[in-house]
């Protein structure tokens, strides 16, 4: 999948002011390539028109220069490879190394950082966004969620996760399952619960049976001799067997008591007398459960499980009406509290954020200025060409524009000196 940059727009229709003064810039192009061509064939009609052609003519060559000059940035001009065209195109992952090096040098070092961090007050900001005493208890609850939810995002996800997501997984291992699925189905069997599943798939069979006939025709086609088929009693046959099967089915839908209905509730007894006290049976069970849980859908199913607690989390600690109340918002108060009036704690909180601001950047800086390298080379060249040029486009069709007048105007002034001079 390729990556883009959430900051730049999606590339607009007709209506998008790049597309609009792109449509501008080329239609004043055109007009003035008009002009020249009217201006050339009737300048022998008036002196006067020779000015005209001459803005014209100047202008048109200013346009094309400029339309050069701005499509030569993202893309080979009229498709043709000319040399040093295409620029952001041939030169994204240079770009992307070269932004990379410039935050690392200017932003991701631990002398910048230092010196940033020493000039800031995080104790002091901290106790004041706490306690907020001129905020009432409303921002105070407020500001708590926030912080609490900024705090569990700033966790490492994959690691907090994979913990989460392996501690399921253990539990899941761990369970004696048999005995609990088998005092469920004898609980059921006690009830009578569990005679609307059998009707259930009583009914599912006489509708597969119904669907499926003709598997049983030819199957019984197929295996017939060779007189069964030329005499059709093969068919006769066939029309019996489902016959068959379907009175026997709708005799056990109608009766409760029927035959096989008791033996199959016979033997649903017995499974569950099996899952609760049979070793065999709950070791087999245990391999089921084993099986189920390496199973890759049940592992994405555990990672969306852990998604979704998260997610709510996050959404309780984000509503100050339901988090941070209490007893912990009192707690916290307190803490903002001692942070603003104890100086040396604020001086020991502040050297930590400082300390661990400073030691993140050492042991992660390389890796932030490899990601957004990596990240930027795994851009599509054309996508993000055709975004960037969106993004920059009106500013770009009015160097053409400009382009166009400039052009036209000396014309106008070199015409007019010839003229007189």
């Amino acid at each position: 999948m390729k990556l883009l940059p959430a900051s730049l727009p999606p590339v607009g229709g007709p209506a998008h002011p790049a597309r609009r003064m792109r449509m501008v810039a080329t239609g004043m192009l055109l007009a003035m390539a008009a002009l020249f061509i009217v201006a050339r064939s009737t300048v022998h009609l008036h002196p006067a028109i020779g000015f005209i052609q001459a803005f014209a003519e100047a202008a048109m060559v200013g346009g094309l220069a400029d339309w050069f000059a701005v499509t030569a940035l993202f893309r080979h001009p009229l498709g043709l490879p000319i040399p040093h065209t295409a620029i952001i195109p041939r030169n994204k992952d240079r770009i992307g190394d070269t932004l990379a090096l410039f935050l690392r040098d200017n932003f991701l070092t631990p002398a910048v950082v230092a010196r940033r961090m020493q000039r800031l007050d995080v104790a002091g900001a901290a106790g004041r966004y706490l306690a907020s005493p001129s905020g009432g208890d409303g921002r105070l609850r407020e500001g708590a969620s926030r912080l609490a939810a900024d705090m569990l995002e700033a966790l490492d996800q994959e690691r907090l996760g994979g913990m989460v997501k392996g501690a399921i997984a253990q539990r899941l291992r761990v369970m004696n399952l048999a005995p609990l699925i088998g005092q469920s189905l004898e609980a059921a069997m006690r009830d009578g619960r569990h005679a609307p599943v059998m009707d259930g798939i009583i009914h599912w069979a006489d509708r597969t049976l119904e669907a499926n006939d003709h598997l049983i025709r030819q199957m019984v086609h197929e295996r017939s001799g060779k007189i069964l088929r030329w005499t059709g009693l093969d068919e006769n046959v066939a029309n019996a067997i489902i016959d068959g099967l379907r009175r026997l089915l709708a005799d056990m839908a109608d009766d409760p008591g029927h035959s096989l209905r008791l033996k199959a509730e016979e033997g649903m007894a017995k499974l569950a007398a099996d899952l609760q006290h049979d070793p065999a049976m709950q070791a087999r069970v245990a391999r089921i459960r084993d099986e189920i849980v390496d199973n890759p859908a049940m592992q994405r199913w555990i990672d969306g499980l852990w998604e979704q607690a998260r997610s709510g989390l996050l959404r309780a600690v984000r509503d100050p009406g339901k988090a941070m109340a209490g007893r912990l918002g009192e707690a916290l108060r307190q803490l903002g509290g001692t942070l603003q009036d104890d100086a040396r704690l604020r001086l020991l909180v502040n050297r930590f954020v400082r300390r661990a601001a400073v030691g993140a950047t050492a042991a992660y800086g390389d890796s932030i200025v490899t990601l957004v390298s990596e990240t930027v080379r795994g851009w599509d060249a054309g996508t993000i060409t055709s975004r960037l040029e969106s993004a920059v486009g009106r500013d770009l069709q009015y160097i053409r524009v400009n382009g166009t007048l400039v052009g036209g105007l000396v014309g106008l002034a070199i015409h007019t000196a010839d003229t007189l001079f």
